[in-house]
């Protein structure tokens, strides 16, 4: 699996060979042909070791993953999936009882959750949803909205995760303060087909490109795709959950890293890659692997400065501020919270009598520094509850590693 997959070819060289004229008795008389063996090339990661310990660590004890990106250049820092497993239980052939513990374990520690896992984004969407109200038209930056803690949709109440109204928002503070009601109305004022075409641009619900074998696609709903899918037409109540990164969404933590790390770069695409040049053993010579931009996505200046702005005060003074007080270096990010389970309209949340499988997804996107970002990410703590408290402190200790 992974890199050793990857650049089999390039790892792997070619075997040489000799052809021997023998003496009838099978004794060799001389060599007629011979071709040496060519050794494989070496690869040099663009993964910063140090930092992939960072990352390690901050995540022990938790199930989930960390993704770290370069954003001007797409060189992946930092790729972790936890639980992990020992890879030298395979060579030879590994033995029944670990294989079976493998394949068996709840944590299933054989799934690469940085891209295999699929998984809700819940409120880590909200930035990219408010560029998309913006550059489309169906909001300003200075149009203010009242939450009231409840947005209804015919007979359906969508309510705000905490259950408190948040009152009169600009785009900048709902980013800020995370408000669901706000992007609940901003998803029924985009329509679903527009936050797809919109959302496609990001590679949400499409591979990355990353040099891996077997990355995962995942949802980015559509009404053809539910038409396809589930053989119906698409609902007025199914629009609002997208808002909030829930309904029918479902994503790679590769594709939300990736994502970051274009928001970073003001809407320049690189490519995310693990590999940083390619060296021959014998002569030294080594080719480096510069990833060229692969698009880039039509912004607005102003419109990416409003949302920056509002990631930024996430850190300063909306749901992350606790995490980053005090910090030397200026963070752009935001908290999401995404929900496992169903909950019924007028249920009350209480994750003190849910088991632990059924806590919600917590996660965290962030760069820094925010106006010019040197690395971007994403973390993902499976069934951690709230962003802020489980993933928020893990990118905080990856960004005081790299940046201090």
């Amino acid at each position: 699996m992974g890199l050793a997959r990857s650049y089999e070819k390039t790892l792997h060289g070619t075997p040489g060979h000799e052809i021997l004229e023998v003496s009838a008795g099978g004794r060799p008389v001389s060599t007629l042909e011979l071709e040496a063996a060519q050794p494989g090339s070496n690869l040099t990661l663009t993964i910063d070791l140090n930092l992939q310990r960072v990352a390690e660590k901050a995540m022990t004890g938790k199930t989930g993953s960390v993704i770290a990106i370069e954003p001007k250049t797409g060189r992946i820092l930092a790729f972790a999936s936890l639980p992990t497993y020992d890879p030298n239980l395979f060579p030879g052939g590994i033995d029944p009882e670990s294989w079976n513990y493998l394949n068996t374990a709840e944590e299933k520690p054989l799934l690469n959750r940085a891209m295999r896992g699929i998984y809700p984004i819940g409120s880590t969407y909200k930035p990219f949803m408010a560029l998309a109200g913006l550059e489309l038209g169906a909001v300003t930056a200075d149009y203010v909205l009242n939450d009231t803690g409840v947005f209804q949709v015919g007979n359906h109440k969508f309510r705000d995760v905490t259950g408190s109204p948040k009152g009169l928002l600009s785009l900048r503070k709902s980013i800020a303060v995370s408000s669901d009601i706000y992007y609940y109305w901003l998803a029924t004022q985009l329509g679903v087909d527009k936050i797809h075409d919109f959302m496609q641009q990001w590679r949400f619900g499409a591979k990355t490109g990353i040099d891996l074998v077997g990355e995962q696609t995942g949802i980015l709903p559509s009404r053809d795709w539910k038409e396809a899918r589930f053989k119906e037409p698409w609902y007025v109540g199914d629009t609002p959950s997208l808002g909030i990164g829930q309904g029918y969404n479902a994503f790679t933590l590769l594709q939300l890293a990736h994502a970051t790390a274009t928001l970073a770069n003001r809407g320049i695409i690189m490519t995310p890659h693990l590999v940083d040049k390619i060296e021959n053993p014998v002569t030294g010579e080594s080719i480096k692997v510069d990833a060229e931009p692969t698009g880039k996505i039509p912004l607005k200046d102003a419109n990416l400065d409003v949302v920056i702005a509002g990631m930024t005060d996430v850190t300063r003074t909306g749901t992350a501020r606790s995490v980053f007080q005090g910090a030397p270096y200026s963070v752009a990010g935001k908290t999401g919270t995404a929900q496992v389970i169903s909950i019924a309209q007028d249920d009350r949340w209480d994750e003190k009598k849910v088991s632990r499988k059924h806590l919600d997804h917590a996660l965290f996107i962030a760069f820094a520094p925010a106006r010019n970002p040197r690395i971007a990410m994403a973390v993902l703590v499976e069934n951690g509850g709230f962003g802020a408290r489980a993933a928020a402190p893990v990118a905080k200790e990856l960004m005081d590693y790299w940046l201090t």
